[in-house]
């Protein structure tokens, strides 16, 4: 009991850290690329119009001022309201995160379906012609961003045979491209790691064993193979669903998907900094949170991964 008390302090420790880093870090950084104030006010405004906005909003005070005042209000569990049209920043983001949770969970859905079963029959097949041809085709899909396989895909099935939609989140159809083109990026890793995990297990004893006891190809695949190959492509999983969390922004920006990426996209072009912090602060926790589910999906396959502390 004590020890799981432990854990969990240092599980709460290493968060508020890691937030408060990230959090202090940004806030700096931001201040640096330019004065929203102009870019309220317009290019064209004069100085005095400028002057108030900057002292309505406070970013005349000094940054050291502004950044304990910020940090105040997140105590309170306030990040402010956007700078473009005084919606709560928080609002905002979760407004958006649904649509990425979508996009990402289809796309990890679509991941997992094709890489795991191919990197199995890779890894075990003894038909050298297929599995170089598809490995062939995997060294080219790793070679290509996803956000090149995305404009090659709206040029085919968007603009030319117009069959999928390119712009937007209207339903299924428009799930399509933009999935296939995160899952095309992760599937080869995904691939390649299952296959190899899958080649060092076949010659173990255990699966000797089962052959010599009579059982199936099929059945040594996935019964004896399968169980011991995955383990070690959990955490590759767990990784790339994180990557999903904060990689989706140039994907959602080509087809215009209302997720976060694409607010982050709209906020940091605006300068509006709540929302951007707003979403650094929301992208950090599900991250750290994905990472930390990882960890226990590990610990419950491998016992011997457990904390020994």
């Amino acid at each position: 009991m004590q020890g799981n008390a432990r854990s969990t302090f240092r599980w709460l420790l290493d968060l508020a850290v890691l937030l408060i880093g990230t959090i202090t870090l940004l806030f700096f950084l931001l201040r640096l690329t330019g004065d929203p104030a102009i870019v309220l006010a317009g290019p064209d405004a004069p100085p005095d119009q400028i002057a108030a906005i900057r002292q309505s909003y406070g970013f005349d005070e000094s940054l050291i001022v502004q950044y304990g005042r910020y940090m105040a209000s997140l105590l309170r569990s306030d990040f402010g309201s956007s700078l473009v049209d005084d919606t709560p920043a928080l609002a905002k983001v979760l407004d958006a995160m649904p649509a990425t949770l979508l996009l990402g969970g289809v796309a990890m859905a679509l991941t997992l379906v094709v890489a795991l079963p191919t990197g199995l029959w890779l890894g075990s097949t003894r038909n050298a012609v297929a599995a170089r041809l598809i490995r062939g085709l995997l060294f080219v899909l790793q070679g290509f961003p996803g956000f090149v396989t995305a404009l090659l895909l709206v040029q085919l099935f968007a603009i030319q045979l117009v069959w999928l939609p390119a712009l937007g989140a209207s339903g299924p159809s428009s799930w399509v491209l933009p999935a296939v083109s995160v899952a095309s990026f992760l599937i080869p890793k995904l691939t390649r790691l299952v296959e190899a995990n899958t080649a060092a297990v076949m010659p173990a004893n255990h699966v000797r064993t089962a052959r010599a006891n009579g059982a199936s190809d099929t059945e040594i695949l996935w019964r004896h193979v399968a169980p011991n190959a995955l383990l070690g492509a959990v955490a590759l999983i767990g990784a790339q669903f994180a990557f999903l969390v904060t990689g989706l922004v140039i994907i959602e920006a080509i087809f215009a998907w209302p997720g976060v990426g694409w607010l982050l996209v709209q906020s940091t072009t605006n300068l509006d900094f709540p929302v951007v912090q707003a979403i650094t602060f929301m992208v950090v926790i599900a991250v750290f949170l994905v990472n930390t589910l990882t960890a226990l999906v590990q610990r419950r396959l491998d016992p011997r991964l457990g904390d020994t502390k």
